[in-house]
């Protein structure tokens, strides 16, 4: 009986596997309005067992809790306090990029994991120290963009990079934006940081610029680019005084150009991928289908349906808990370290080259 009551506490999930005993995670900060996510997921899976929050506007923190029900008993002021109580192996950051690198400081040398929203740090000064606890504490540090949960640029990857039905990469174009995250109704909390140039590191060309970087360097397996030069404005200086709006990235890499479109200037929400090859076109967004173009003729093309990601790599809490647990290496996956490090030099070059009018070259 003792053994079958075992077998029972490993269940499916959408196909796979999970463990009944949960990782432990803290969540610090909760500024950031992509903390829907955590409340969105408490309670639904048992791979992640969420343990306190850490959030020094306690207002803003019991509103939230009150909102989805918890407990004031989750509320920490300090993260000191929540990892203190609560001895979390892994924590979650939902405050401003600046405040990155003070969740890896806290958490690294208990050897705690963090995963951080995008993009991983604010600069090139806050990636450096990051860098030498990563090194140091040997933790993984990880970073969550939505676009890595498409279905889409798994299939991308597939197409692109394994099966080669594009031929070589020439040149991948990346759509992402809004209209703007006050138009939006994002939460004033966010906002107060989202806008700012120091805490937030710019403007549209970080909150977009970023995933494009994300997708390129890993398109290129970590490589980084040759030269990078980009142009910024404000098309809204009245909403918007301390930050641009508006952002065009080129990077170029020694057989292929990537350009980025980031802003928060468009009437609906965009998150398209266009990678164009010698042979073929693909055009990849969260759509359950993607656009396949391999030839001159009308008939030339086709919608490639998507079959859903394993569960392990389909949501950022679920593939938390598979590298917690060494079931996933993140060498140079979107989330991995190595590939965001590479981000940060990207949009630290790119704010640069928009400041100066010159493009930035990276040495070799």
């Amino acid at each position: 009986m003792k053994s079958f009551i075992l077998l029972l506490s490993i269940f499916l999930i959408s196909g796979t596997l999970i463990s009944a005993k949960p990782i432990r995670v803290g969540v610090a900060g909760m500024t950031h309005d992509h903390i829907n996510q955590v409340f969105d997921y408490m309670g639904k899976q048992q791979d992640v067992e969420i343990v306190g929050f850490a959030e020094p506007n306690k207002a803003l923190a019991m509103r939230l809790l009150k909102r989805h029900n918890l407990p004031e008993s989750m509320w920490f002021p300090t993260l000191e306090a929540l990892i203190q109580q609560t001895n979390p192996e892994a924590v979650c950051a939902f405050n401003s990029i600046y405040e990155h690198l003070s969740v890896v400081e806290s958490c690294a040398p208990k050897g705690i994991h963090v995963i951080v929203e995008k993009p991983l740090a604010v600069n090139n000064q806050h990636l450096a120290l990051m860098k030498a606890l990563v090194e140091k504490y040997k933790i993984h540090l990880l970073t969550n963009f939505e676009t890595t949960w498409y279905a889409s640029h798994a299939k991308v990857w597939e197409m692109a990079k394994q099966n080669k039905n594009l031929g070589e990469i020439k040149k991948v174009v990346f759509k992402d934006g809004h209209g703007g995250p006050i138009e939006i109704g994002c939460s004033k909390e966010f906002t107060n940081w989202l806008t700012d140039p120091i805490q937030n590191g710019g403007g549209a060309i970080v909150d977009f610029g970023c995933y494009g970087a994300n997708i390129m360097t890993w398109l290129m397996d970590g490589q980084k680019p040759v030269s990078v030069t980009a142009v910024t404005q404000q098309d809204k200086p009245s909403v918007y005084p301390k930050v641009d709006d508006e952002a065009t990235i080129i990077l170029k890499y020694p057989t292929c150009q990537a350009v980025i479109q980031a802003s928060w200037n468009w009437p609906f929400g965009v998150k398209d991928t266009e990678v164009y090859g010698t042979s073929g076109i693909v055009i990849a967004n969260k759509e359950p289908k993607m656009r396949y173009v391999f030839g001159e003729a009308s008939n030339a093309e086709k919608w490639v349906d998507l079959a859903p990601l394993p569960y392990e790599q389909s949501n950022v809490f679920a593939y938390l808990a598979a590298v917690v647990n060494g079931k996933i290496k993140p060498e140079k996956d979107l989330s991995s370290f190595a590939v965001n490090s590479v981000v940060v030099e990207i949009l630290s070059a790119a704010k640069e080259s928009a400041k100066t009018g010159k493009t930035i070259y990276f040495s070799k």
